[in-house]
């Protein structure tokens, strides 16, 4: 099939969850003709959307901290100027609330992210981490964001993991529209 849309994302972790929560709901994005390119981070999306093709459709997702990252990139590509957040989602372009892991952690709740950290044998590690002078007493979810971005290919491990447990009627905002635009 070729390729009708492109989602680009910051990072792998990022791919693999909009690649999770789709297979969930039953959709073959490849064969849709939808690609989710993670682009190795925002800066690198002004350089993405001038390197693209214009009669592909868009659509992506970003950190809140890298929203001006994106806006810029969409400003400068000619897809839009002055942009504010309803104007990037009107062009399929979505922000998460701190990151993807944020918006995940708060949807399950940390004790169902903490399960699935035990189910990964990986509970004692946690709790080390919770141990630590750094991030003893700081809130649960602080902590779970922390020790996921921690390890080798750990976030993208746990991106995969966290959207297999959400609830289909707690997908994270962002993430809901940006399959529901693609």
């Amino acid at each position: 099939m070729e390729i009708e849309t492109i989602v680009l994302v910051e990072g792998v972790s990022d791919q693999r969850a909009v690649e999770a929560l789709a297979r969930r709901r039953g959709r073959d994005l490849a064969a849709e003709g939808v690609s989710v390119v993670a682009i190795g981070g925002a800066q690198a999306i002004g350089g993405r959307l001038a390197a693209l093709a214009r009669d592909v459709r868009l659509a992506g997702l970003c950190d809140v901290g890298e929203e001006q990252h994106f806006r810029r990139g969409l400003e400068r590509s000619g897809l839009g100027s002055d942009l504010d957040r309803a104007e990037m989602e009107r062009l399929g372009f979505f922000v998460c609330e701190a990151d993807l892991e944020d918006e995940l952690i708060r949807s399950l709740g940390t004790d169902a992210v903490e399960r699935v950290v035990e189910a990964q044998g990986e509970l004692s590690s946690f709790r080390t981490l919770q141990k630590q002078a750094a991030w003893h007493g700081r809130p649960t979810d602080a902590q779970l964001r922390r020790f996921m971005g921690s390890g080798a290919r750990r976030k993208i491990r746990y991106a995969e993991l966290l959207v297999d447990e959400l609830d289909p009627d707690r997908v994270p905002r962002p993430l809901d529209l940006l399959l529901a635009y693609v």
